[in-house]
């Protein structure tokens, strides 16, 4: 396909999508200064390298770029070339509206069919700490050329094959993350790290697709991580995590039962009540009564 730049704000082909702020393909046959300058916008940016060699900065780190690589921009990166040059070369991209909320969760919005879990998994793992390149990821080419191919033909049914192929490419980038990320990672340091997080918000009704997106695991392989590292499940292991925490909070006694219950994240005062007679053997108020008592 030939070079095109697609904006949502002046072109017919993105009309009936407004979250894709623009999209677009650079073939740049000779070095061009000022064409590339060092910015920092607002969305996601997704770049798939088709020929040259692109040295680029981002978040102020000089990465080296070559055919089959994709540079993911996350909302509010620095990015672009430090001495403002555009190389030679060709490359294809895509800018989605991606908004960056409290707690930072990237929230996608009502075009895509990603659900609220799903939402927060690949914002977490997009997130997470590893590098912003993909090496030898043609797939989001292949993907970013459908797009274009949906856009320009406008065939029955383009307006949700486009938002499906949205999706699938921010899926397939965070697969890929996740592949890559956890090589030879110790799996104890990243248990510790995972701890910590939960313990931040015990309040926050955690789903295992989460819990794996703070380790940059897939569900599966993290399920088996924990069991094999635990001995528990990922959702048994929360629960043993609540009860210990709330442990601590019993031998406080101007916490009240219900306030400990809701801290700690289960659903109410009898959830609490049962889980932690289940597994100490006492109910929280007995087990406030006896430490009270032998201390």
């Amino acid at each position: 396909m030939n070079q095109f730049v697609l904006c949502h704000t002046n072109t017919s082909e993105l009309r009936l999508f407004p979250h894709i702020l623009q999209l677009g393909v650079i073939k740049n046959p000779a070095i061009h200064l000022n064409g590339f300058p060092y910015t920092s916008e607002k969305g996601l940016k997704i770049y798939y390298i088709q020929e040259g060699k692109f040295e680029w900065h981002i978040s102020q780190r000089l990465y080296t770029l070559y055919p089959g690589d994709v540079a993911l921009v996350l909302p509010g990166t620095e990015f672009g070339n430090e001495n403002s040059v555009l190389e030679v070369g060709c490359f294809s991209w895509i800018h989605i509206q991606i908004e960056k909320k409290a707690g930072d969760v990237l929230i996608t919005g009502a075009w895509s069919s990603l659900s609220e879990g799903e939402n927060h998994a690949v914002s977490k793992i997009l997130q997470s700490d590893h590098s912003p390149v993909l090496q030898n990821f043609n797939e989001a080419g292949v993907i970013l050329k459908s797009i274009q191919s949906e856009l320009f033909n406008q065939e029955i049914g383009y307006q949700t094959r486009v938002n499906q192929l949205l999706d699938e490419i921010l899926i397939r980038v965070t697969r890929q993350f996740t592949r890559i990320s956890n090589p030879g990672r110790d799996f104890p340091t990243t248990f510790i790290k995972l701890e910590q997080e939960l313990r931040r918000n015990l309040s926050h009704q955690w789903t295992v697709e989460e819990m794996a997106a703070i380790v940059g695991l897939g569900t599966t392989l993290f399920n088996e991580k924990v069991k094999s590292y635990s001995g528990f499940s990922p959702l048994s292991y929360l629960i043993n995590i609540r009860i210990a925490e709330a442990i601590k909070l019993l031998k406080k006694p101007d916490i009240s039962l219900t306030d400990i219950a809701l801290d700690t994240g289960f659903y109410s005062s009898q959830h609490f009540s049962t889980t932690f007679k289940k597994l100490t053997g006492y109910t929280p108020s007995n087990f406030r009564k006896n430490h009270l008592r032998t201390n």
